[in-house]
């Protein structure tokens, strides 16, 4: 089992989205505190689910909340990365089984849309997450930074002066 301390969730969501963003976010270039998108979405997390206790760090986990039921839930604006949620969650879990934690589910929720997903980890999310890990070790201790991807998505990034200005 490889549990580097190191790694965030962020990083295991970035690693989806785009590895020059991860790069970036790993290396202390921090550009979130100058996106709209990204206060918006604090601003989401923060008035959402009021009655639940925020922001649970374990480790170099933090877990937007833990349900009654013992569901951890991620709370996100849009579905428009739920790949990278899905494994975000799958990173709570499996960290959290390391820990000798059984029986976890998780959910991710779109409060805005009214929807939430369920996420389960099987035992291939598992062995790819030992990969996963592996693979964002490598990509970080690059000197050399990624390139740009050119996505759609890449407009609305808080990254974006970086890589197109």
């Amino acid at each position: 089992m490889t549990q580097n301390p190191i790694i965030t969730a962020t990083q295991i969501n970035y690693y989806f989205v785009c590895h020059r963003e991860l790069w970036l976010f790993s290396h202390q270039i921090n550009m979130e505190q100058n996106s709209e998108l990204v206060s918006l979405g604090k601003l989401l997390h923060e008035n959402s689910y009021k009655r639940e206790k925020k922001e649970i760090q374990i480790g170099p986990i933090k877990i937007d909340f833990i349900g009654k039921d013992g569901i951890i839930h991620e709370i996100k604006k849009t579905p428009s990365v739920e790949k990278a949620h899905s494994w975000q969650v799958k990173y709570y879990i499996w960290f959290l089984k390391n820990l000798g934690v059984e029986n976890i589910k998780g959910e991710i929720d779109y409060p805005k849309l009214k929807k939430r997903t369920e996420i389960e980890l099987v035992e291939e999310d598992e062995q790819k997450i030992e990969q996963i890990l592996q693979n964002i070790e490598e990509i970080i201790s690059k000197e050399e930074i990624p390139s740009v991807i050119n996505k759609g998505i890449c407009k609305k990034c808080s990254y974006y002066e970086l890589c197109y200005v």
